[in-house]
């Protein structure tokens, strides 16, 4: 089991995750979830012991990993598939990894036909797709047969049947007793593949609860009722009766109604009454990323303004809860800095006047001693400013001398007159 108590990660004054407390138990699958910048790949870093947490601990089994006997035979890690030598034929790389943490050779052949990749065994990793790469990761992993694993974005580069292929595997590790902890931005895999999820926004705790639970907490459900096209008083007529007895009706861009607050069987005997024929009367059911994406309204920095300007922000139903709003450690503070929300023909990323330019990772000031915000301290002088801040004008040392006005054209000569 992984399990982390109050666990802080500072670099410099940008705080990545502050006070994140949860549990991942063995027997199932538990998706991590959180918009880009949110904290999910830090906190698998310090669970993994390359990163040192502000405050805070994370332990796995009731040890931190820097403490476990022989980590690699206990948990296994895809944090980047690319960090392989790409001179290395695939089971050299996976043959010294295994020498390393003593497990017998024999088990690098094994973990190469679980993923696949024994036709391209003696093959070097730099001609890799990505997609293989991915695979060759995945082995990695699995070659000290952990009883817990940790993945970063696992079905990247995979074709259908690699996605398929790993969904039944995090499934099967799962049913095995494992503790199987998994990062993901593909909504449609989490939710068929997760049992359990845990979603973070701006490193802080927004949900940790089964996925049945998220989908219904954070969705509204509805009816959807479609009544002739070519007949428009029959729609009026059904939106005033619905209306009428309570109900809330919302018109839907391709002439549809959404019905909240009636049950399918009051919605039907209210058209009947009103002698309304329907062409539809469907429950819906919200997805996972319905949910996920009202859940993290709060707490994305980088919106698109095409987005909102082309609609697909679109409204929640009436009577749902509010998306959360997300407090933002160290916010008020000197040098303290976020992305404005977009604003039609604004420039959502640009520095709002008079703040101080913040660091390559939003840090206004120095990192600590000797540290970067991701281990070697950069160059002196090295990326002072907000890279997605427009650079301000330099004034000029000395006023341009204006041109000369241009001299009249000679008509009387033929070619000023052409």
């Amino acid at each position: 089991m992984i399990e982390a108590v109050g666990l802080t990660k500072r670099y410099g004054a940008k705080t990545a995750v502050y006070n994140l407390s949860f549990q991942v138990r063995p027997g199932a699958v538990t998706g991590f979830l959180g918009p880009n910048g949110s904290g999910k790949s830090t906190t698998m870093r310090m669970i993994l012991g390359l990163d040192n947490p502000s405050s805070g601990q994370v332990t796995i089994g009731g040890f931190p990993y820097r403490k476990l006997p022989n980590a690699p035979r206990q948990v296994g890690a895809l944090l980047d598939a690319k960090a392989v030598h790409g001179g290395r034929h695939a089971r050299n790389h996976l043959l010294c990894l295994a020498q390393l943490s003593g497990i017998p050779a024999r088990r690098v052949d094994e973990v190469l036909g679980v993923v696949g990749l024994q036709d391209v065994a003696r093959k070097r990793s730099k001609g890799f797709s990505l997609g293989m790469g991915q695979r060759l990761g995945i082995a990695a992993a699995l070659l000290g047969d952990p009883q817990v694993l940790l993945f970063d974005e696992p079905v990247n580069g995979l074709d259908p049947e690699g996605i398929l292929w790993v969904r039944n595997l995090m499934k099967a590790l799962a049913a095995e007793g494992r503790t199987v902890f998994v990062s993901s931005h593909l909504m449609s895999e989490m939710a068929l593949t997760a049992d359990h999820l845990i979603v973070i926004g701006r490193g802080q705790l927004l949900a940790d609860q089964n996925i049945k639970d998220f989908i219904s907490h954070n969705s509204a459900d509805f009816a959807r009722v479609r009544t002739p096209d070519t007949e428009p008083q029959q729609r009026e007529k059904l939106t005033a009766a619905l209306t009428e007895a309570g109900g809330q009706v919302l018109p839907e861009q391709d002439g549809g109604l959404r019905v909240t607050g009636l049950p399918l069987p009051r919605i039907s005997d209210l058209a009947h009454a009103a002698d309304v024929r329907l062409w539809e009367l469907s429950p819906h059911q919200a997805s996972l990323e319905e949910a996920y994406m009202r859940m993290t309204q709060g707490a994305v920095d980088y919106r698109s303004t095409i987005d909102q300007r082309a609609g697909l922000q679109q409204e929640l139903p009436p009577g749902s809860m509010p998306p959360p709003q997300i407090p933002v450690p160290g916010q008020g503070q000197p040098g303290w800095y976020a992305p404005p929300p977009p604003q039609q023909g604004g420039r959502p990323f640009a520095m709002p006047p008079g703040a101080p330019q913040a660091g390559p990772y939003g840090a206004p000031g120095a990192p600590a001693a000797g540290q970067g915000p991701y281990g070697a301290a950069p160059a002196p002088g090295a990326a002072d400013a907000n890279p997605y801040a427009q650079p301000a004008p330099q004034a000029p040392a000395q006023p341009p001398a204006a041109p000369a006005a241009p001299a009249a054209p000679d008509l009387t000569k033929p070619e000023d007159a052409r």
